[in-house]
Formats: structure tokens, sequence, C-alpha cells
């Protein structure tokens, strides 16, 4: 028998509910909102307890389940977990390294591209691949990365028959790393965009051809960006993953954990969230920025106003509009759909969010949020390379200043430590004085050829090349 289909709906309200398999193929919702589950699976403690000591597969398997009850992949949830991170080069997957005293760091840089959005991006390329096949259909996956989202992304969808996907990057605001990661992938179906602006003008192009609703019938359009539920989903199973293993011996509910997150578009953070909704005893959810600090502004003083992006030596974090944060501000919002429809116009046209006192410190309560600037980040990175001999990226070295920063009571703090440093070798050198070398699949990175086209932000020019290049047009 056919579980029911689990429930989803938008944060603006006016998109009827969708199923796990609608959602996963659209991406952003018809109104313009994000989706998130009409309610949330629960664990209780002996459910905590059971998963401990399953593989970080088998794990994810039994985390993504109810969410995708009802879904064309359902049945083959557990193969398709077990092939997405067969080749993650740690047999841990996501291996967790003490620190400091009730300080950890979780590598979550073992996949394909080094980063964090393997994990959840390696099973998302077969979830499509399998719910693709059952409804018989393509789609066109369009996408904006400030460094990270993109490789990991093109290497989900790369040379997969039912799939073209197109990725905007900020022109020369990633590192020489992640860009090559992007654009010497030689599969016909990636097509890779550079754009004159920042990443917030490369999601706002996005967000414009979502908007055109006969463009998105016409290509079938569809997001591996954190604005696709399944994102955040497979990022939710690394989170319970590390709290099993450092939230107390015996019944794993008797401890919190806390954790620290270098974030920009609030989706990794969010994941976080997802799992304390779901029964995940977390203590804090700390926020790491960088000088583009409007996430930490707003966890410190409700203060959410838009500025001008300061390229960083951490430029995943090089955000100002947090696109996933309208998550969590539709449960701020008690889920009124219109009410966080008129709060993010107000954001968008004047600046800044309208949030009153009350909801900002029901926030609070669970979030915290700290800084640090360049400076400060190559200092930290030294200090821990002299005293532990590892070198860390500047993303992970921001959330383990937040960590320290931002730490309270008893509760031990898991840093996600989100990219291989040797994605950000001049930095890391420079902080280190060693370059740290790539890993042998990636060794001859820098003499591959590169395929890449530049544009301006122009949501015109870029649905003419998509139309041009992508093999399901209809009509």
């Amino acid at each position: 028998m056919t579980a029911p289909a689990f429930p989803y709906i938008s944060t603006r309200g006016a998109a009827p509910p969708a199923t796990f398999d609608d959602i996963l193929l659209a991406g952003l919702a018809r109104d313009g909102g994000l989706y998130v589950p009409e309610a949330w699976p629960a664990w209780t403690a002996d459910t905590l307890e059971r998963w401990r000591g399953h593989s970080y597969a088998g794990l994810a398997a039994e985390i993504c389940a109810p969410f995708m009850a009802g879904s064309a992949a359902a049945a083959d949830l557990p193969a398709l977990a077990e092939a997405s991170y067969a080749g993650f080069d740690d047999p841990a997957v996501a291996p967790l390294v003490p620190l400091e005293d009730g300080l950890y760091l979780q590598e979550l840089f073992h996949g394909p591209t080094l980063a964090f959005k393997d994990y959840a991006l390696q099973l998302v390329g077969r979830l499509f691949d399998a719910v693709l096949a059952a409804r018989g259909e393509r789609i066109t996956v369009v996408g904006a990365t400030s460094g990270d989202t993109g490789p990991a992304g093109i290497a989900a969808c790369a040379g997969r028959e039912a799939i073209d996907i197109f990725m905007l990057h900020p022109a020369g605001r990633t590192s020489e790393v992640q860009r090559r990661q992007m654009t010497t992938v030689p599969d016909g179906n990636v097509f890779n965009i550079a754009v004159d602006g920042t990443f917030d003008d490369c999601q706002d192009l996005v967000k414009a051809l979502f908007a055109d609703d006969a463009l998105r019938d016409r290509v079938n359009l569809s997001a591996v960006n954190s604005i696709n539920w399944a994102r955040v989903m497979g990022q939710i199973v690394y989170y319970v993953h590390a709290a099993l293993q450092v939230g107390g011996q015996g019944n794993a509910s008797e401890r919190a954990v806390s954790f620290a997150v270098p974030t920009g578009n609030f989706g990794n953070v969010f994941a976080g969230y997802g799992a304390r909704r779901c029964g995940l005893p977390v203590g804090r959810l700390i926020v790491g920025s960088n000088a583009n600090d409007i996430l930490t502004r707003f966890f410190r003083h409700n203060a959410m106003e838009i500025r001008g992006v300061t390229p960083t030596l951490s430029p995943s974090m090089d955000i100002q509009v947090s696109s996933n944060f309208e998550r969590l501000l539709f449960d701020l919002l008690d889920r009124d759909g219109a009410a966080v429809e008129s709060a993010i116009r107000a954001f968008r046209t004047g600046g800044s969010l309208p949030l009153d006192e009350a909801r900002w410190q029901r926030a609070t309560a669970l979030f915290r949020g700290a800084s640090l600037d360049d400076e400060g980040t190559i200092g930290l990175m030294r200090s821990v390379f002299e005293r532990t001999g590892r070198q860390i990226d500047p993303h992970t070295a921001v959330g383990l200043a937040a960590a320290r920063e931002c730490r309270g009571g008893g509760d031990p703090v898991v840093v996600l430590a989100t990219a291989h440093p040797a994605k950000f070798p001049d930095a890391v050198e420079r902080a280190t004085g060693r370059r740290p070398a790539l890993p042998p699949h990636l060794a001859d990175l820098h003499a591959r050829a590169e395929r890449c086209v530049t544009m301006a932000k122009d949501s015109a020019r870029l649905t003419d090349y998509v139309l041009a290049n992508a093999r399901t047009v209809r009509g």
C-alpha cells in the first residue's frame, strides 16, 4: 500500500499544497515563496536512540523517508542514499574531530567537490533521476552560486540525460578552485554563466526566471539552490549524525548539542532548525558571518538592513539577501503567508525587515550571531594551525570564531567545517605559510580547459540563453 503523500506549503501562502515530487522538481513555489513541511515529522528519544550507530547512508534514508512519503523514489531511497555517499573519501562520510574542550569540527568536505553542498546534492541528483524516470519528464535546472553550490550542483547533474543545468556565478568573486570546478566540467548538459555583479544579482536573476510562469512551463524549470526543499532535507542528516556522537552516552535525548554554522544564504543553519523542530535536542544555533554581517546584525540588534556586498576571503558568505531566512520568518510570523509576503516586499523595497520585538526575541531564544573580518579570519586560521597543525578554510574559521564567542552553558558545540582548505589555497597559504594540495581527483584542475559565458545582469538575455540551449523547450 502506498503511503499518503507528505504535504508541503509555500511561505507566501498563495500556492496550493504540493507533494514531495512536485516540490523537488519545481524548486520555488509559484507564488514566489519557499516550500516547507505542512507539519514536521516527530522524532522521539527512542527514535534517536535507534538511529545511534547507523551508517551515514542508513541514517539519511531514515531521516528523509517521512519527508518523502508518497514519492516515486521512496521505495528506492535506501539504495539511492547508499550510492550517494559511496564515493566520499572518508568512511565516516562526515567525521567529527575534537578541537578543544567541548568543541568539535565536523568535516563536511569529503564529497566530490570538497564542500558541504555535496552532502545534499549527491542525493538530490539521484532523486531527480528517479522521479523524472517515473514521470517520463525532463527538467532544466537554473541555479545561482556564491562558490560552493555551483560545483556541487553541477557534479550532481552533469551527464544526466533528463537534466540540463545552467549555473550563474558572480564574475571574479569566487575562488579560482571554485570557478574551475564549474567551468572545466565537459558534459554537454552543463552551462556556466559568469554574471557581472554579486551573488545577490545572480540570485535575483534566477528568481526572475522562476517568476515567469510561461518560461517555467516551457522549459520545466527546476532548482538546486537551497530554495529547493530537498537540499535542506538532505542537510538535516549531518546535524543528527553529529549530535548522536557527541550528545551524551545512553539516551540520545539526554544532552543538547549546539552548532556553529558559517552561513550566508541561511539554508545550512535552517537545516539545523529543521532538525530541532523534528525533535533533535539542539541548544543553540550559532550563525557566523564575515564582513557581510546582515544575519549577525539581525540576531544581535533586530536590524536586518541591506548594505553593499563586500568581497572577502570567505566569498561563499558574501551575501546580503539570505533567501532561506524566509523559511524561519514564516514560523516567526505564525505561518501567515500574507504577512511573510508583506514583510519580504518591505525588505526588498525599503532595505529593512520589519519585525516586532516579541518575534525577534523568539528567534534569539535559539539563534546567536557573530561576525569576523578578514584580518581576524587569517589570525584564527594561523592560530589553529600553530596549535594543532590543522589547516582550516576561511569559512570554517568564521564559524569557529562564532562558536567561541557565542557558546553558552555546558553544551558541546559542533562547528560545521564547510569546505576543504584546498578550495581557498591563497588564504590558507597566507595564514599558515603552506599551500594546501588538492585531492588526487582534482590534482590536474588548473590544467583543464574552461567553458563559460559572461553576461550582465539582464534577465531577458539570460532567458534567451536558456531557451537557446535547453533541450526541454515546449512550444
